[in-house]
């Protein structure tokens, strides 16, 4: 097995941390001898405004309940940090929560280049905005005010999408919908039929 690297794109609430868990156990499971990392900016944004050390963690704190968009500049610092400390050319790899914009795709080619990660997956968990709504607002998340919805919900719609269609254009690439309305089983066994490991 070649080692993976995979993009998951999709609005908050598709489940796009729940398939990377699950796809985690299963490659775990295939492929032992080879370590999987999974890089999730959210995360990394939570634990940062939980630190609460100065402006920087607070401003993010405040603006993770606002649901804005985060800079730019702060989420390569993080990303690149997690893939400087855990990443090589030789694991797999599983990418969420970025990139958010075309211009974070960009500044991602060059870690791409970097690390040697070529034949790249995107896993497009395509989710209506009706369904995703639903499901934020019955995660019972702090941050998950309807304002803050509707504004993840709208700079999704308007910088992230054109994301997919960067991957689309961009050689050497596989993008994959992935109906994110079916079950968590079923949205599971369409990503392990796309990527050739449901044998």
């Amino acid at each position: 097995m070649q080692p993976f690297t995979i993009i998951f794109i999709g609005p908050q609430g598709s489940g796009k941390g729940t398939q990377i868990n699950k796809l985690d156990a299963v490659l775990n499971e295939k492929d032992p001898t080879r370590q999987t990392v999974d890089i999730q900016t959210g995360r990394r944004f939570r634990a940062l405004a939980a630190r609460g050390e100065g402006y920087t963690e607070d401003k993010v704190s405040e603006t993770l309940d606002s649901g804005v968009l985060q800079p730019l500049f702060l989420s390569v610092v993080l990303w690149g940090d997690a893939m400087r400390e855990r990443i090589n050319t030789d694991c797999h790899t599983l990418i969420d929560g970025f990139p958010r914009i075309v211009a974070e795709a960009v500044v991602l080619e060059s870690a791409l280049s970097f690390y040697k990660r070529t034949n790249i997956i995107v896993i497009n968990l395509d989710t209506p905005e009706e369904i995703v709504r639903k499901r934020m607002e019955g995660r019972a998340r702090k941050d998950d005010t309807a304002e803050s919805i509707e504004a993840r919900l709208d700079w999704y719609r308007n910088e992230t999408l054109p994301v997919i269609e960067y991957y689309r254009k961009r050689p050497d690439t596989s993008v994959f919908d992935i109906d994110g309305t079916d079950s968590i089983d079923g949205v599971h066994n369409q990503i392990l039929n796309a990527l050739g490991l449901n044998s």
